[in-house]
């Protein structure tokens, strides 16, 4: 049975996430098997690269799933386009070599997270981007950003659930990049790549150096943040709608 790829693009606003849930909840996982049950005929379970939380966007996620189907990749993918909502769209589907697993293949993701930074709020950006009135000290932002990058233990920015069994998994990840882009009193852009990210972790960066832009806490905070590997020692999570995972790379 051969394996596929699928590169996703979503809109998070009005999805309960990426993970299948609870009957009633729209998911982008529940709405992609749904639209290959309907094209094919063939009840699969789909693999994300990465489990976006409610409200969080995707110009690039990664999905796989083993389906048997007369259809090649890119009539598929057309058909299943055709079927699905629109703020759910595949990108690109091509077959994957044996043994391909979007989410244990994944090595390197980027992120992006995106601010109005003003003392009126943008409408037009309200569904994408997070408010912030007060003006930021965005060089601030970025020598404070420069701490992050590298290996570090970043279990002082993920929020945990009782029911992610992750008691005793490594909180360790490798940042290869944290930059922010623009200036104060327009668009301000965090692009953050890395190896693998926490739950809630890009959010909780964002948040922390959000605070410092706004003078809340001081840049050199950073370094007691990530010692003390307690999340209530870091900012607050951002609002998810500023968040987009764009790229995946394996």
């Amino acid at each position: 049975m051969p394996t596929l790829r699928f590169v996703l693009e979503y809109d998070g606003t009005d999805f309960a996430g990426w993970q299948a849930q609870a009957p009633g909840a729209r998911t982008v996982q529940g709405e992609l098997e749904a639209a290959l049950l309907r094209v094919t005929g063939a009840a699969v379970r789909v693999v994300g690269a990465g489990r976006t939380d409610a409200g969080v966007h995707a110009e690039g996620q990664v999905a796989s799933c083993r389906i048997e189907t007369r259809l090649d990749a890119a009539t598929l993918a057309r058909a299943l386009n055709a079927v699905l909502p629109p703020d759910l769209a595949v990108r690109s589907a091509q077959q994957a070599p044996e043994g391909f697993d979007a989410r244990r293949d994944a090595r390197r993701k980027l992120y992006r997270y995106r601010v109005w930074n003003g003392p009126v709020r943008s409408p037009l950006r309200a569904r994408t981007h997070a408010f912030v009135r007060a003006p930021l000290d965005v060089d601030a932002m970025r020598r404070a950003a420069a701490t992050l990058a590298g290996r570090h233990d970043f279990a002082s920015f993920e929020t945990r659930r009782r029911e992610s069994g992750r008691a005793g998994a490594s909180t360790v990840r490798t940042l290869f990049r944290v930059e922010i882009l623009g200036a104060s009193g327009g668009e301000v852009v965090f692009e953050i790549e890395g190896d693998g990210f926490l739950r809630y972790m890009v959010r909780g960066l964002v948040g922390t150096l959000l605070e410092i832009g706004r003078g809340e806490r001081p840049e050199a905070d950073v370094t007691r943040i990530l010692g003390a590997r307690d999340r209530r020692a870091a900012g607050v999570t951002a609002p998810a709608r500023g968040l987009v995972l764009v790229r995946v790379e394996g």
